[in-house]
């Protein structure tokens, strides 16, 4: 008996190995295909200048702030969505009602963020901007704002997808946005087939196109598609469920606050290079570079996690949970072991996807970029085991507690180590990436202590086939 119920055990692993695989591959690329549109942007902003690239950058970021909480907030869906499929296989319209009130979700939250995006050049000189630079900034914002609403709408549909573990049609509207977005933004940009020539914000134009194109490529999929539109989740669409919308609200804000505690971190990181002095902040932004594009894998590992912690949780399956949740976090973690292998032992070919290594005038940002790499190696762990964690928690649709570990990790420890280190030691800028990978690595024990307590906490329930289970090992 025992031996029997360790080879139904071993198999019970394999098979969720390979569905997070199966699921989550689509997902990593799909984040790598979503970093390369703002790539895209970024590019096309170089070739109009480096004042054009500052005030594009300065205003991507400021609005990126407010686009991160609505993310986070339609992110809700996924685990709501996966639960409802684990409790009930064939559950249509509870599903569809949850998609809806995350379409409602995405229209309340873009409202708010419209009107203070407007005003995003007063923002921007209230922070001590240069007035030119904020100038041009804001009328980016302002064209870039209009394409909040349909890459929200978007990505409701594509946690749709992802709970019904079929992401690969949310990749392949994702990798065709690419070329459409890069398109239409060189187009407006430089005013080509007899259009005027409307510089960043031909640029923000163009994202508003993807984003539309996204969201319109992914509905008519689900319209038409035989698997999805039995679900007619755009039926009906004015009736509201408030019960449903306040859960949504309950999950989300807590995930979109989240968010933004890390990406403000990162922000703030950034300034604090900025004085210390210029050669630094060009070695960070290569360094951070290096490890955002390495953390798309844990990142897409942490959307697929919820999505199968989710299900079991749905299914009242406190095995399923765990097994779930181990799985993926082996395999962000095991990923990130070998990028930071390389970070440690071979930075020069990382390094020179950026910087020409030959050319002396690159000497001290490349000697420091190197440096900082040192310490990424240790950030890699920890900001793959804290982004694979907090999915796992997530499909538990438990939030606000890891919010409030996000808060103090990033901004009780990681910046004012940072910030102590760097302007009062001689460390400087490696002082800011020890406190960033700091921070970080408060926020994943965390993450990880709360998911080892999970069952003490009450977060999973048991169910009688767990018991029997248990009696019959």
């Amino acid at each position: 008996m025992i031996h029997r119920t360790s080879v139904t055990e071993r198999a019970a692993w394999m098979a969720e190995l390979r569905a997070t695989l199966s699921l989550g591959w689509p997902l990593v690329l799909a984040t790598v295909a979503q970093n390369a549109l703002i790539t895209s942007d970024v590019i096309l902003m170089g070739w109009m200048g480096s004042g054009a690239l500052a005030a594009g950058a300065l205003g991507t970021n400021l609005y990126f702030a407010f686009l991160i909480f609505g993310i986070g907030l339609v992110n809700a869906t996924s685990p709501m969505i996966a639960e409802e499929l684990g409790r009930k296989r064939h559950s249509v319209r509870e599903v569809r009602r949850t998609v809806r009130q995350g379409l409602w979700a995405c229209v309340t939250v873009a409202v708010p963020i419209w009107i203070v995006a407007w005003n995003g050049e007063a923002i921007l000189v209230a922070i001590g901007q240069e007035a030119g630079l904020a100038r041009d900034a804001g009328q980016y914002i302002r064209a870039l704002q209009w394409s909040l609403l349909p890459f929200l709408f978007f990505l409701v549909l594509r946690s749709f997808l992802a709970a019904l573990e079929r992401p690969g049609w949310a990749l392949f509207i994702g990798l065709l946005a690419i070329p459409v977005n890069f398109g239409a933004a060189y187009v407006l940009m430089v005013g080509s087939f007899g259009l005027p020539a409307l510089g960043l914000i031909g640029v923000g134009i163009g994202t508003i196109i993807s984003s539309t194109f996204m969201f319109l490529g992914l509905a008519l999929v689900i319209v038409l598609h035989p698997k999805f539109r039995r679900y007619h989740v755009f039926g009906r669409f004015w009736r509201a469920d408030w019960p449903r919308y306040r859960t949504l609200w309950r999950i989300g804000v807590p995930i979109g606050l989240t968010l933004m505690f890390e990406v403000t971190i990162f922000n703030a990181a950034a300034m604090l290079m900025g004085r210390i002095g210029a050669s630094e902040l060009a070695a960070h932004a290569v360094a951070l570079q290096i490890a955002s594009f390495c953390f798309s894998v844990p990142l897409g590992i942490g959307q697929a996690v919820t999505v199968r912690v989710g299900r079991a949780y749905g299914a009242r399956d406190a095995q399923g949970v765990t097994r779930a949740g181990w799985t993926s976090f082996a395999l962000g973690t095991g990923f990130m072991v070998l990028t930071a292998s390389l970070m440690l032992f071979a930075p020069h070919l990382l390094l020179g996807v950026f910087l020409d290594v030959g050319d002396p005038t690159n000497a001290l940002v490349i000697d420091l970029a190197r440096t900082f790499l040192v310490v990424a190696a240790i950030f890699q762990l920890v900001d793959g085991a804290q982004a694979v964690g907090a999915g796992m928690l997530r499909g538990l649709q438990d939030t606000r507690v890891p919010m409030l570990y996000a808060a103090f990790g990033y901004w009780g420890v990681g910046l004012p180590l940072g910030t102590l280190l760097a302007f009062g030691t001689s460390l400087r800028g490696v002082g800011i990436w020890i406190g960033l990978a700091s921070g970080l690595a408060v926020v994943a024990c965390l993450m990880l202590w709360r998911w080892l307590r999970r069952d003490r906490l009450g977060l999973v329930a048991a169910t009688p086939r767990d018991v029997q289970e248990a009696f019959a090992s």
